[in-house]
């Protein structure tokens, strides 16, 4: 892996850590300053959350949960090589907490039948995923659950969602988003 192929984790317990990544087309792991801001809106604190990581790819996200107290974390990675590299930063961390699912995302939502309290989603931006992933993890969200989603254009929601926050940084836009009521 190439040395600029690293991730800082920005907060929690593993707070400066450096997680190598695969050098593979379309993984960007979310920047730093955009991390910061959703993990400030999301409490600081993960404390006893269960986390969803579809798209993991760097696993940052992920990783950035269990750093800061989530319960578990699900990873879900359909490239072999990627997913090899976050089973490598899982035991490098000991982190235990965390599962790793390799499989498509799609596949996963519609088999796996677990709720979590939040739900990453940053897929790779030239596939345009996010419109056909949202509405399968309505199911999967406990009650006051929240899906992070990062795209490269602004974004409009179906009814069933509700923006809480958003922001963008650079070529990034980002939204924490919850069931509409």
């Amino acid at each position: 892996m190439a040395k600029s192929n690293r991730v800082r984790i920005v907060g929690g317990d593993w707070r400066s850590r450096l997680l190598p990544f695969p050098d593979v087309v379309g993984l960007r792991p979310t920047p730093d300053r955009v991390r910061e801001t959703v993990f400030n809106w999301l409490g600081q604190t993960m404390e006893g959350k269960r986390c969803l990581d579809l798209f993991a790819g760097s696993g940052v996200l992920g990783f950035e949960a269990l750093s800061r107290g989530a319960r578990q974390v699900v990873m879900v990675e359909r490239d072999s090589k990627v997913a090899r590299a976050l089973k490598e930063n899982a035991a490098t961390l000991k982190a235990v907490n965390c599962e790793l699912v390799v499989a498509d995302a799609l596949k996963f939502i519609e088999q796996d039948a677990r709720r979590f309290d939040v739900v990453f989603v940053d897929p790779p931006y030239q596939m345009n995923l996010l419109p056909l992933v949202l509405p399968g993890l309505l199911p999967h969200l406990e009650g006051d659950g929240l899906v992070y989603a990062e795209s490269d254009a602004p974004l409009d929601f179906e009814a069933e969602w509700q923006v809480w926050r958003q922001g963008r940084a650079g070529q990034v836009h980002y939204y924490l988003l919850k069931k509409a009521d």
